[in-house]
């Protein structure tokens, strides 16, 4: 696929969010850490190169850097934050610290003769967050930007293609971000919009049909979105040559396993070899005394393999494994980018060394979770299951804050079904808008309370509800306090164990969505 853009990853917490403004612009993206090296970009052929921010300055020993090489490969480069920095500072400029630190949203001025600023207004507000500045520009550039305290806000050299801007463009804050980095990938590098979701489909299914051909399939079915949309690609591929297995590790929500079988199994309207595992008990026994979150992370992965493996060999000779892996499961896992391992998804990072599979195969691998959405829809999938609320594939095992047992699952699964209850009735009944995803989680925090007569020494329930576009960056829900009110009222009155709920507000980053 040549008409893409490359993301050069330099650390940045947006990496991912950039090359999710690229795709939004019906252009195929991929993010690289900068250790990839310019000789397989080179390799790589792409129509334009983008250099994401980071946490280093470009002048200090060691900054990571590409070198003089990347600008003279004849491919347009947008650098932002720490990529226009490093830019400026390996083609001669300088760079150093700024006399006024930027952070926040900030009103600048554009010379919108630049191609890059074609069509947004001369004044706008963009997302700042620079302590270093370009104190001097290279040769052959000249500014196209600036602040009030920020002399080059952004700079170009047209000629060469070369585009060094100090924002960042990708966040929403920025008010003509996406106008700004579409001028990029379709002016300045002339990419077609051609990343779309039907031939996405298409494509895959010819893929997968020509990988596959005679042979046996095995596919891990969650009931989740990612699952499902997998199994709905493979099974239009190659039908009955399909094998879904869904192993219920007993850290489902409420009742899901049952739903899962009747959506799935004999009954559903999928026509589907469907295999129900019940291994609760096993999992709960590798989890006893666990308490570290990559710990679980692993167990759940492992354990989730070996099943599968067992289930092969009492099928017959299968020949690969699906998993409904995504790409921010792959970049999160610290195999797509430079930004560390942020945690391990059981189905990626969390694989053991040896599998006992020819292949594995990730139909959605390079989707983001919107464009599995949408590639759902495109499968005709039913819209209650592509727009079904996002769950994780450990389960409640990370939504269980220390050690998993049975009895703090079932904790977690009451007061999440009441949670995810009360806020289903407060959007229908036009009290809130839904937030994007919703949940309980059981902390390892036990205190004080009265109930009755009585002292009680309890667990806390931590409430959470995330407003998202992409699930990459998230703000919290504002959910009516009269609705927590009544979610609160109602765990503790039904669920045994709990005296104390707790509404966390914090954002996606620094914290993650889910708790661990």
């Amino acid at each position: 696929m040549q008409n893409k853009i490359l993301v050069i990853d330099f650390g940045g917490q947006y990496n991912q969010l950039v090359a999710r403004r690229v795709r939004e612009c019906n252009v195929y993206s991929e993010i690289y850490s900068y250790r990839i090296g310019v000789e397989k970009i080179r390799e790589m052929d792409p129509k334009g190169i983008i250099l994401t921010g980071g946490p280093n300055s470009c002048y200090l020993e060691g900054a990571p850097s590409l070198g003089k090489e990347l600008f003279e490969l004849g491919v347009p480069v947008l650098g932002l934050c720490y990529g226009a920095q490093m830019m400026q500072n390996d083609l001669g400029g300088c760079v150093g610290i700024a006399p006024v630190r930027e952070y926040g949203k900030t009103n600048t001025y554009f010379d919108t003769n630049s191609p890059l600023f074609k069509g947004i207004p001369e004044e706008s507000i963009v997302w700042m967050s620079h302590t270093d500045y370009i104190s001097e520009m290279a040769p052959g550039f000249k500014t196209v930007a600036h602040t009030n305290d920020c002399p080059v806000a952004a700079c170009e050299n047209q000629e060469k293609g070369l585009y060094a801007i100090q924002f960042h463009p990708e966040v929403l804050h920025t008010v003509y971000g996406k106008e700004i980095l579409s001028n990029f990938v379709l002016g300045i590098c002339g990419c077609e919009p051609d990343w779309r979701m039907d031939s996405f489909v298409e494509d895959s299914i010819a893929a997968i049909k020509e990988k596959v051909g005679d042979g046996k399939v095995l596919l891990a079915l969650s009931g989740g979105v990612d699952s499902s949309v997998a199994a709905g690609l493979l099974a239009r591929a190659i039908g009955n040559q399909l094998t879904c297995v869904f192993v219920d590790h007993g850290l489902m929500r409420k009742n899901e396993g049952d739903e899962v079988e009747a959506v799935f199994g004999p009954a559903g309207n999928f026509d589907l070899n469907f295999i129900r595992v019940n291994a609760q008990d096993r999992y709960y026994a590798k989890l006893a005394g666990v308490t570290e979150p990559e710990r679980k992370r692993k167990i759940i992965g492992e354990e989730f393999i070996r099943i599968f493996e067992e289930e092969s060999k009492k099928i017959g000779a299968v020949d690969f494994l699906a998993q409904g892996t995504i790409y921010p499961d792959v970049v999160e896992s610290g195999m797509g980018g430079e930004s560390a391992v942020i945690k391990s998804h059981h189905n990626v990072g969390g694989l053991p060394d040896f599998v006992d599979f020819k292949e594995i195969i990730e139909p959605l691998r390079d989707l983001f979770k919107d464009e599995v959405r949408k590639a759902g829809l495109e499968l005709g999938l039913p819209h209650e299951l592509v727009f079904r609320q996002p769950f994780p594939g450990p389960g409640l095992g990370i939504r269980i804050i220390g050690e998993v047992t049975g009895d703090k699952v079932k904790i977690v699964q009451d007061a999440d079904y009441i949670y995810r209850e009360e806020i289903a009735k407060a959007v229908k009944e036009g009290i809130m808008e839904e937030p994007n995803q919703y949940f309980a989680a059981l902390t390892n925090m036990r205190s004080v309370g009265v109930m009755g007569d009585y002292r009680t020494y309890d667990y806390a329930i931590a409430l959470r509800a995330v407003k998202t576009i992409d699930f990459m960056t998230a703000e919290a829900a504002d959910v009516p306090a009269s609705v927590l009110q009544k979610v609160m009222s109602r765990i503790i009155n039904e669920v045994n164990g709990v005296n104390r709920v707790l509404y966390d507000i914090t954002s996606k980053p620094p914290g993650t969505i889910e708790m661990e």
